[in-house]
């Protein structure tokens, strides 16, 4: 079986048996704190990710897989002061149907090889926790920032899997927690979201600039730095992704980058038609023009803390911000926005 998914590519595999989640007080107690912000259907599907067989009736565990998009030994590339960074898993294909993909594949072979056999796959979009299925599934462990950290990989890789009615050998070998006393992640977060193995949605960048459709709470807007779409510092600062000889593995090369940052005065002249064609094939359509040019307000804003007075770029980012502040047909909030960033 681990066999049919490395033909699919995938750089990790492995068997998970289909259990209650072991963090389900956990994740009620988030969710309770209202740690998940607006993200309502993350409570909705509490019960469902409490018990991820209740998805395929008679499903008898998990294929988990992973697909790198960066690799440890990678440089990140330097973006100019006048531009908005996007995550890295961003910048290629979309994660959800290059996986998704491949795993339909997956299923076909299972009923190929095993008549009857049901199988329904999933990346990100089902009310599944994939992380502990692939953590039960010896494909890592879940660091201080709750995210998965293979001790070879790291943890630059999206997770997906099937839920099988095929009963097979699950994994026996639990990978061990070999984030220690290290905090780097923790100290390294500029909205302090992060406490140990848990994270304030609400406060985090990635949910502020991808999931918040609402005005960013204004005592955050400084922590986002230059981050339009997601966010990355957590896995960056990671010594789990830092350089080391040996095989790394190898990200996909659906996901190679097509651009890792976006000038924020284009971003903030754009139109629907401009974001469709900039996000085309991306798992970035998610964010939408008004999400797009909010990001771009905070971040030329905070850009302009940063660039000395008499730069050419600050001038030009003040210009545009000073534009979308005295436009009458904008969105009011929007305007005030443009303004604050002015005066900040």
């Amino acid at each position: 079986m681990l066999d049919l998914c490395r033909t699919q590519g995938f750089a990790l595999a492995g068997i998970a048996p289909l259990r209650p989640m072991l963090h389900e007080a956990e994740m009620r107690q988030w969710l309770a704190q209202g740690k998940h912000g607006t993200m309502g259907y993350l409570a909705r599907h509490a019960d469902l990710k409490a018990n991820p067989a209740q998805l395929l009736d008679g499903a008898q565990c998990a294929i988990m897989v992973a697909d790198l998009y960066a690799t440890r030994n990678e440089q990140e590339q330097i973006t100019p002061p006048e531009h908005g960074r996007v995550a890295r898993y961003a910048r290629g294909s979309d994660y959800h149907k290059v996986m998704k993909k491949r795993l339909h594949a997956l299923c076909d072979e299972l009923a190929r090889h095993w008549p009857g056999t049901r199988s329904r796959a999933f990346v990100d979009t089902a009310p599944v926790h994939e992380r502990e299925l692939a953590l039960a599934a010896g494909m890592g462990w879940i660091g201080k920032h709750t995210l998965l950290i293979h001790p070879r990989i790291g943890s630059w890789m999206l997770l997906g899997g099937v839920l099988t009615t095929l009963e097979l050998e699950a994994n026996h070998h639990q990978e061990p927690d070999h984030c220690g006393t290290c905090t780097r992640c923790i100290d390294a977060c500029p909205t302090s979201a992060i406490t140990p193995y848990t994270v304030d949605a609400s406060r985090c960048i990635s949910y502020l600039t991808i999931e918040r459709r609402e005005a960013i709470p204004i005592g955050l807007e400084h922590g986002i730095g230059p981050w339009i779409f997601g966010c990355d510092i957590c896995q960056e600062v990671c010594p789990h992704n830092s350089p080391r000889t040996g095989d790394v593995g190898k990200a996909n090369a659906s996901y190679t980058p097509r651009r890792a940052s976006f000038d924020l005065v284009e971003v903030l002249a754009w139109d629907e038609e401009s974001r469709r064609a900039a996000f085309a094939s991306t798992a970035m359509k998610r964010a939408t023009l008004g999400m797009m040019r909010r990001n771009a307000v905070i971040a030329a804003g905070n850009a302009l803390r940063s660039l000395p007075e008499g730069d050419a770029q600050r001038s030009r980012l003040r210009s545009a911000l000073r534009q979308v502040a005295d436009d009458d047909t904008s969105d009011p909030q929007m305007r005030q926005l443009a303004t604050r960033m002015l005066q900040a």
